[in-house]
């Protein structure tokens, strides 16, 4: 299976650093994984709406532009669906069953999503009703998907 990751924001600390390479060599016997990251636009506290919009808008042409050709598209989005992790594991291996084999997994900026990204995603997916630093959110997405792939072969680590 393939995964891409396309994500506003360049990660920068070296503890975040070090937790996706943890993950990411861990998925490696998985998957192939590709993360793309796209830079964010400036977007100091207090935007106007009509500023807000063109951020995303600009931030949303750069994720459309990173999207593969063919690949099933899941937005993070807070007011996406809840999943357990075991409907998750169970979600990937419906894909890979009705033949898709890569997901694009997209991770908006501060601002979210503009409308567009949202209109192509096949599944609009959310962690917790909370908000998480984007940094943050990538780790816990590439563990996630780690522990649906050991989910799906009965192998120790999801309790």
């Amino acid at each position: 299976m393939k995964i891409t990751i396309v994500a506003v924001g360049k990660i920068k600390e070296k503890f975040y650093i070090q937790a996706l390479a943890e993950y990411t060599k861990r998925l490696g016997r998985y998957c192939t994984l590709n993360v793309v990251e796209i830079p964010d636009e400036k977007a100091p506290e207090n935007l106007s709406q009509a500023q807000m919009v063109d951020v995303l808008q600009k931030e949303g042409q750069k994720i459309l532009s990173k999207v593969p050709s063919g690949a099933l598209v899941v937005t993070m989005e807070i007011e996406g669906r809840t999943m357990t992790s075991e409907e998750f594991a169970d979600y990937m291996d419906t894909c890979a069953l009705n033949g898709q084999s890569h997901l694009c997994f997209i991770i908006g900026g501060s601002l979210g999503l503009h409308s567009d990204v949202k209109s192509i995603s096949d599944l609009s997916l959310s962690f917790s009703s909370m908000t998480f630093p984007h940094q943050l959110f990538r780790i816990l997405l590439l563990e996630q998907i780690y522990r649906a792939f050991r989910i799906l072969r009965n192998e120790p680590y999801h309790k």
